[in-house]
């Protein structure tokens, strides 16, 4: 007897949705050695993979512009920035963490070969020589980063909701960074 759960459905039909959950547990003892990778992921794997690894370098390439920012920042206003700057270098970090859990959750390898890395990147590695290009270098980056992800997160679709949200997630500090740092442009 096959068992199956029925929940009303919200398709235009009005029809019975039903799970199959005897084909979903058979489905499941089928390659398990995929992890998280199921039948039903719609997603191109690779193509994934490859952009969640430049997503990766071009948040560790951030990570390391806002620590020199950080220990450089010199000047009457440097006190605040500085703070912000380390505050979004942990951020951006948190960001190559929680990429780097996904790529592994999808079957690949994090690249974090320091070989490469500014090739893989999106943004660039300013270093700036005083506070006012220091905070232009990263709005930069983050105005790049906000452009990068929102073309991934249209590649990714539907196709593939966790790494989309996750894109979204990231999205959103990405443009709080950009503000905060706009902010401060204003204010210099």
């Amino acid at each position: 007897m096959q068992q199956t759960t029925q929940a009303q459905s919200s398709s235009r039909s009005g029809g019975a949705f039903e799970v199959d959950v005897a084909g979903i547990r058979a489905k499941a003892r089928q390659d398990i050695e995929s992890g998280a990778v199921t039948e039903g992921y719609r997603a191109d794997r690779e193509a994934v993979l490859k952009l969640l690894n430049e997503a990766l370098a071009t948040e560790v390439v951030c990570v390391l512009r806002y620590k020199r920012h950080y220990f450089m920042a010199r000047g009457l206003n440097a006190e605040p920035v500085a703070a912000e700057f380390a505050e979004h270098a942990a951020e951006e970090l948190s960001h190559a963490d929680r990429i780097a859990e996904r790529i592994v959750q999808l079957g690949g390898e994090p690249n974090l070969s320091p070989v490469g890395l500014l090739e893989r990147s999106h943004s660039e590695y300013v270093e700036a020589s005083n506070l006012q290009d220091m905070i232009k270098e990263n709005l930069i980056a983050e105005r790049i980063a906000i452009d990068s992800y929102r073309q991934m997160v249209d590649y990714v679709g539907d196709k593939d909701p966790t790494t989309r949200r996750l894109l979204e997630e990231i999205l959103a500090v990405e443009e709080e960074h950009a503000d905060d740092l706009s902010d401060f442009l204003d204010k210099n």
